[in-house]
């Protein structure tokens, strides 16, 4: 077996109706597809690179030390202004952010309006080219 590449990732949400808001109006992802019940299909270029399951408004959120997903991160550019008015967009939609840097990347930690942690980055560095255990860099980041 050879994995060639993530084809995509689903996370479940309360509601359908304002994950695909939140993802596509505040994010920008375009939306391509929904299947009934309670899934969105998104697209960063792909058939389909990321999507949500609704599960309910009684929905539990896992417990912190539960195992499962830690977060799901998207590429947003390579430049600093990038990240900046990403975070300015962000904080105007009243979600708080914790910028980090990473040295290979720099980043924005937040979460979807159902606790799903997210993480968007610019490529800073390609360091990790000649070292790649510089991914493994965390600092905070001042914006």
């Amino acid at each position: 077996m050879n994995i060639q590449s993530l084809g995509h990732v689903v996370i479940k949400v309360r509601s359908r109706e304002r994950a695909e808001k939140f993802y596509s109006e505040i994010l920008g992802i375009p939306m391509v597809a929904r299947f009934d019940p309670g899934m969105a299909f998104f697209s960063l270029g792909n058939h389909h690179d990321f999507a949500v399951v609704e599960v309910g408004d009684d929905a539990e959120p896992p417990p912190a030390k539960a195992l499962g997903l830690a977060h799901v991160a998207f590429k947003i550019g390579e430049s600093i202004e990038e990240l900046r008015e990403a975070k300015a967009h962000l904080e105007s939609h009243g979600i708080e952010v914790k910028p980090i840097d990473h040295e290979v990347t720099q980043s924005l930690y937040f979460e979807d309006p159902d606790g799903n942690p997210l993480e968007i980055y610019i490529d800073a560095s390609d360091s990790w080219k000649q070292d790649p255990s510089r991914v493994a860099q965390y600092r905070p980041l001042d914006l």
